[in-house]
């Protein structure tokens, strides 16, 4: 499908790069962030998050720049900013209000601004349009308009990509949505979903994880309360599943920049309106302790095998926030480090998918490879990557000492293989 529409991508992350590579192969698109390194990255046809392979790139017509006056060049501005939360857990819309200046300075008449980072519902109109009328000096409604459609990107999924996902799309009027139904259109084959309104995408985008996150949160108390009864909870969760309509959620760490984000954008929202969203953070209590609950259980574990916990030797396995992407964005395996440190003891760390300079720069964690792996008493397996997965009884004898603990949070190692090495496995 043509369009007549100039676009421009601000913010050229996880979410930003496959939106730009995708309307790049069908038009000319700006690609614009403020991060040099990145750009420079981009322009030398490699893509570090690995969502986009370097064929794609070369295929795609796109300007990489961090000159914020290219976007002069553009009239269908998308924004694809990180929206984190801060040390107190509320919502940091600094890249957001940021993306909005730089927009707002280039903003002409009949221009259109679409944001799709996460957001709470009324963000985009109540925060994002006083920034850019105030850097364009024009009106929003009037000179410009301004629509939301939410991210779905999933890091590391090739299977369900910007192009094969639907798209909720909205604008503030009939016409942008048509304007903004139909650029979308023209790359997104799986089609769109026409929300009624921009607060109704918002909320729409915050809801979808803030369900898984309720749903996991409840798979790890029953972990939890399991645990007290001397019951595996996978063969619990294996056996309920055979019901046709049994969900099948796992318990784990929940970590990342969606669901364990979104529902502090909501429970934010909820609070300003004077409403206490009890289910919401009751969830979120417990999946924010489930670190200390597997370390907790990795100690006992050790002292029932009587090993002397402090000379012991023990190692995480896994820093991302997910399986088989060398994504660290609020990974929840630092909750682990950091409560195996408040014992006192210093676990080595590896993930080979992981940047070495960036988990330095990111966490202050000194990764160590492979051949460390040695004469380890305990090892917690944190993420399923497909290393793991794979790793043989003759690799765990390689890495482990005789009656070592293995704590695996992600139900992906076999009870079986284990039991003849003498290794006491432990499953959340």
């Amino acid at each position: 499908m043509s369009i007549s529409r100039k676009i421009a991508v601000i913010g050229l992350g996880y979410v930003g790069l496959p939106v730009a590579v995708a309307f790049g192969k069908t038009h000319r698109v700006i690609g614009f962030d403020v991060n040099q390194a990145r750009i420079t990255e981009l322009q030398s046809g490699e893509d570090k998050t690995l969502e986009v392979e370097s064929d794609d790139l070369e295929q795609a017509d796109i300007l990489f720049t961090a000159d914020e006056n290219e976007l002069d060049n553009a009239d269908f501005y998308i924004v694809a900013v990180p929206t984190p939360i801060d040390d107190a857990r509320q919502p940091d819309l600094r890249a957001m209000m940021g993306a909005s200046g730089s927009v707002g300075r280039h903003l002409s008449k009949g221009d259109i601004v679409v944001y799709e980072s996460t957001v709470y519902p009324g963000a985009t109109e109540e925060d994002c349009v006083p920034v850019l009328e105030a850097q364009s000096g024009l009106k929003c409604g009037e000179d410009f308009t301004v629509g939301y459609s939410p991210e779905r990107i999933n890091p590391g999924d090739k299977e369900h990509v910007f192009t094969n996902i639907t798209k909720i799309v909205s604008g503030q009027d009939e016409n942008t949505l048509d304007i903004v139904a139909s650029v979308y259109e023209s790359v997104v084959t799986a089609g769109v979903y026409r929300a009624s309104s921009i607060k109704v995408a918002e909320a729409a985008k915050v809801i979808e994880n803030t369900q898984r996150d309720l749903n996991i949160s409840l798979m790890n108390e029953l972990s939890v309360l399991f645990k007290r009864m001397d019951i595996d909870t996978i063969d619990v969760l294996e056996a309920a599943g055979t019901k046709w309509n049994f969900l099948p959620f796992r318990p784990g760490l929940v970590g990342g920049h969606c669901i364990s984000v979104d529902p502090y954008y909501l429970t934010h929202k909820a609070e300003k309106l004077g409403y206490r969203p009890e289910v919401i953070q009751a969830g979120r209590r417990v999946n924010d302790q489930m670190g200390a609950f597997v370390v907790h259980a990795c100690i006992k574990e050790m002292i029932k095998l009587n090993k002397s916990v402090k000379s012991s030797k023990i190692a995480i396995m896994g820093l991302t926030f997910k399986e088989d992407c060398p994504d660290l964005r609020n990974s929840r395996v630092v909750d682990v480090l950091n409560e195996f440190r408040s014992y006192g003891l210093e676990p080595l760390i590896y993930d080979s998918w992981v940047d070495p300079d960036e988990a330095k720069a990111e966490y202050g964690i000194n990764l160590v490879s492979k051949e460390e792996l040695h004469s380890l008493d305990a090892v917690v397996v944190c993420v399923a990557h497909s290393e793991f997965r794979q790793f043989t009884s003759n690799d765990w004898q390689k890495i482990l000492n005789r009656k070592s603990v293995v704590m695996d949070i992600k139900g992906i190692l076999n009870r079986n293989d284990m039991k003849p090495l003498g290794i006491s496995l432990w499953r959340l």
